[in-house]
């Protein structure tokens, strides 16, 4: 893996793969590319204070990082969490929307025209439809009893021997001959190849997606061949779609993705437990990388700590041993170190010898400080792009891209790639692309490309469905209701009165009867908290702009494809201050009736 020196000021280096074959920091990736020191074997070595074993000397931009992250918000940690480490998983709605017909889909091509240029060959009319009116992917709430799904991973490249052509040589038609076994043509296996491989490439792909960072010997080793045997197609097709570097070694694969900008709601988990990362968490881990990534291979922890402490002071100071137990766990996950305690931060773990990977610890970080001004400068850094690479991240990454988020320029080329955009990341990846007039999603059917699910387990995601259906009833425009020239309503704003009192009904009515989590039935701040947690963070709620009084949330229109369809002719009352239908007089045989119209 190439390096970066930092000196005195980083110098910046082309991205690329062993064998000097350049890769994906081409033409659209950050400035703020890898950049961890390489200690050389000619390296002059520190000493430590009792003249024993060398001093352990921290990388001064991972450094910088961790002060960063120190001085952070909670939100600000995230976004600065996916711009310096690019680890985020993609994200995708699963279900797919109920087929509708398509106007004119019957109708005969022109007399001469070639085939597919016909009227029939055009862009579906479903994309001219709002997704607050248009077919839904809504499921009755008696049928979503779903059964937890196992552990995400690629699923095997198969052949299927009934599609293989068999020539049956010397044989009658039919049957095989007396002597020969049957054979396969040379262009049926050829073609038989071809379809192999390309399954091959889109599991690896799809799986360097959902786990940037891939190990020979990790959780999804079985797909480290794949990724291995595939590489350079790989390498070009993330750099040409995405600008995304791929470095490939000979026992893991590092997918360097891009930042997603201030908002992205990507931070990092405890692996163990869950629990989100603090700030405080964050710069801890790049507190610890600063000093593994020229640290010895084996290493005992009190001197890891030692070292961490006397880096940063002020932020040893301030540190709390969950924070410290968060990064080391991730550590661990990654593969980085080995042999942690159950309890780093008790004294007597001091002499435990940790196993270090300094490939992996420097695999790690995908665009350390070395030309920011900032941790906001480096967030905005990272997620810089030309439009089409920029808008095909978004869609490569998150659950829906609407027109109306993204800026002028990016508008435009979504606007002008409208269906070719997204269809080549479609193809790419194995998902399936949904228009909509006010933007695009792919979805994964197979729900393996993404990390949260929904519909999807546990009380927070059977409650945030439950609340979204009944938002969008509550609080969805009317087809005339736009904003601008024919533009749909990209969000509406929801009462804070609402979500209250739905989230109270729909716990009352489901929660003992669908064996919700009973912490949360007697807690009823936490369930709001962590269910529209899980809404935000699947994009169909966003907070209202800042220096909105009082802060509130916007229901967006993709929130409607888990809501029954709208019914815009409702039926008419039939209490005593409902207003009557109109009647009509019908003339008959016995004289004049009154008839409700129909």
């Amino acid at each position: 893996m190439e390096q970066q020196e930092y000196a005195t000021g980083a110098t910046q280096v082309a991205g690329g793969v062993a064998g000097a074959r350049t890769g994906g920091a081409g033409r659209s990736t950050t400035d703020a590319v890898v950049a961890v020191r390489e200690a050389g074997p000619d390296a002059p070595q520190e000493t430590g204070p009792d003249g024993g074993a060398p001093a352990l000397s921290p990388d001064p931009g991972l450094l910088r990082l961790a002060q960063w992250f120190a001085e952070a918000d909670p939100g600000t940690a995230d976004d600065l969490c996916t711009a310096s480490f690019g680890l985020y998983p993609a994200r995708h709605f699963g279900v797919p929307a109920e087929p509708v017909a398509q106007p004119g889909a019957q109708s005969a091509a022109e007399p001469g025209a070639e085939p597919g240029t016909g009227p029939a060959a055009g862009p579906p009319a479903v994309a001219d439809i709002s997704w607050w009116h248009g077919p839904t992917a809504h499921t009755p709430a008696a049928l979503r009893t779903r059964e937890a799904r196992p552990a995400r991973g690629p699923r095997r490249a198969r052949r299927d021997a009934g599609a293989l052509p068999v020539v049956l040589s010397g044989a009658k038609p039919g049957e095989p001959g007396k002597h020969r076994k049957p054979e396969r043509s040379r262009s049926a296996a050829v073609g038989t190849q071809d379809r192999s491989a390309a399954a091959e490439r889109r599991i690896a792909a799809r799986l360097l997606l959902a786990h940037p960072l891939v190990t020979a010997s990790g959780p999804h080793a079985d797909g480290f061949p794949l990724i291995r045997r595939h590489r350079d197609w790989l390498t070009e097709r993330f750099d040409t779609l995405l600008g995304y570097r791929l470095v490939v070694g000979p026992w893991h694969a590092r997918l360097g993705k891009a930042g997603l900008g201030p908002g992205a709601t990507r931070g990092f988990e405890h692996p163990g437990t869950g629990a989100p990362f603090t700030p405080g968490g964050y710069a801890q881990l790049a507190l610890a990388l600063a000093l593994l990534v020229d640290a010895p291979e084996r290493l005992p922890l009190g001197r890891l700590l030692v070292a961490m402490r006397a880096a940063a002071p002020a932020a040893a100071r301030s540190a709390d041993p969950a924070d410290l137990a968060m990064a080391l766990a991730a550590l661990a996950g990654w593969q980085v170190l080995d042999g942690i305690p159950a309890d780093p931060a008790d004294p007597e773990t001091g002499a435990v010898l940790l196993t270090v990977d300094r490939e992996l610890a420097r695999a790690v970080p995908a665009g350390p400080p070395a030309l920011a001004d900032d941790a906001g400068d480096l967030i905005r850094r990272a997620a810089e792009a030309e439009p089409g690479t920029a808008v095909r991240r978004r869609l490569a990454e998150t659950p829906a891209v609407l027109a109306a988020d993204l800026p002028e320029d990016q508008r435009a080329w979504l606007r002008d790639h409208r269906h070719s955009g997204p269809a080549a990341l479609a193809d790419f990846l194995g998902l399936e692309t949904e228009q909509r007039a006010e933007g695009v999603a792919l979805l994964d059917p197979a729900e393996e490309l993404t990390d949260l699910a929904l519909p999807g387990t546990g009380t927070p995601a059977q409650a945030a469905l439950l609340l979204v259906e009944r938002l969008v009833e509550e609080v969805r425009p009317l087809p005339d209701e736009t904003t601008g020239a024919d533009v749909p309503t990209p969000a509406v704003p929801i009462p804070d009165a609402l979500i209250d009192g739905v989230l109270g009904d729909i716990a009352d009515e489901y929660g003992l009867p669908a064996g919700w989590r009973r912490d949360y039935l007697a807690d009823r701040t936490a369930l709001r908290r962590d269910t529209l947690d899980l809404l935000h963070r699947m994009g169909l709620i966003t907070a209202t702009p800042r220096g909105t009084r009082p802060p509130g949330w916007l229901l967006r229109a993709p929130a409607a494809r888990y809501a029954p369809a709208a019914d815009l002719l409702p039926a008419p009352g039939t209490g005593r201050h409902s207003r009557r239908e109109p009647s009509v007089t019908i003339p008959g045989p016995a004289g004049p009736r009154e008839e409700q119209r129909a």
